[in-house]
C-alpha cells in the first residue's frame, strides 16, 4: 500500500512539474506579446484638467508611437514633455490598461498680474510668471517697483494674498508693495488697508473683517494687536 502510494505521489509530482513548466511558458508568451507586439497599443487618451490648454498641444508634446506595447511607454518622460508648458502647474501621465492613456493636468491659477508695455504678466501662487494675456476678472493687480518672479517684493505681497480672508480677496483691486514691511491693499470701493508685512498673517485675517465693518477710508492692521481707522 505505501509502494502505491509513493508512486501515485511521484506520478503527481511530475504532472505538477510540468503544469508549472507549461503555466511559466505561457506567461512568458503573454508578456512576449504585451511587450514586443502591438497587442496592447494605445487605442485612446484621456486628458483631465485642460481647461485654457490646447487639448491638441498637450497631444502633441505625449509623443504617443503610431505602433507598439503601451507597457513599453517612458510615462515620466511624457509628464515632464507636458509639465513644460508654461500654464501647466504639474501633470501626470498613467497607463489604464489595455488601450488608454490618462492625462491629468492641474493649471497655473493667476492670483495677482502686473502690466507692463507688452500686456498683463500674470504671477500663480508659486510666484511663477506664467503668461502674458489679459488677467482674468477679479485678479488684483500688483504694483511695485520692480514686480516679477525673482522679486522679493513680489514674493511677499503673494504671500499676503494667499492668506487674505475669501470675503476680503474678491474686494481687492491692487497690491501696493512698497518694501516688505509696507503692502497695503486697494479695494474696489476706494478703501486702503494698511497690511505691512507678509508676518502675523492669520491674525491680521482675524481682525480686519470686523474693521471694516466700521466707517471710514484707511484700514491699519499692520499690528494686529492695535488696529486704527481713518
Amino acid at each position: 500500500m505505501r509502494s502505491g502510494t509513493r508512486r501515485f505521489g511521484v506520478g503527481g509530482l511530475r504532472r505538477f512539474r510540468l503544469w508549472s513548466v507549461v503555466a511559466v511558458a505561457l506567461v512568458i508568451t503573454f508578456v512576449a506579446l504585451a511587450w514586443f507586439t502591438p497587442v496592447l497599443s494605445v487605442r485612446t487618451v484621456r486628458i483631465e484638467g485642460a481647461g485654457t490648454i490646447s487639448e491638441d498641444q498637450i497631444r502633441e508634446l505625449l509623443q504617443l508611437p503610431d505602433q507598439g506595447s503601451i507597457l513599453r511607454i517612458d510615462t515620466a518622460a511624457m509628464a515632464a514633455r507636458v509639465a513644460s508648458i508654461p500654464k501647466v502647474r504639474s501633470a501626470r501621465v498613467q497607463r489604464v490598461l489595455p488601450s488608454t492613456m490618462r492625462v491629468r493636468i492641474e493649471e497655473r491659477t493667476p492670483v495677482l498680474y502686473y502690466d507692463s508695455p507688452d500686456g498683463a504678466h500674470l504671477l500663480d501662487a508659486d510666484g511663477v510668471e506664467y503668461a502674458v494675456e489679459p488677467a482674468p476678472i477679479g485678479v488684483p493687480e500688483l504694483l511695485t517697483a520692480r514686480p516679477g518672479t525673482a522679486d522679493t517684493l513680489t514674493r511677499a505681497a503673494i504671500a499676503v494674498v494667499a492668506v487674505l480672508p475669501p470675503e476680503l480677496a474678491v474686494q481687492v483691486e491692487s497690491v501696493h508693495a512698497e518694501s516688505v514691511s509696507d503692502i497695503s491693499l486697494t479695494l474696489r470701493d476706494g478703501r486702503t488697508v494698511l497690511w505691512g508685512s507678509s508676518e502675523d498673517g492669520e491674525r491680521k485675517s482675524a481682525v480686519v473683517l470686523p474693521l471694516l465693518t466700521r466707517p471710514g477710508s484707511v484700514f491699519d492692521v499692520s499690528s494686529p494687536s492695535l488696529v486704527t481707522v481713518k
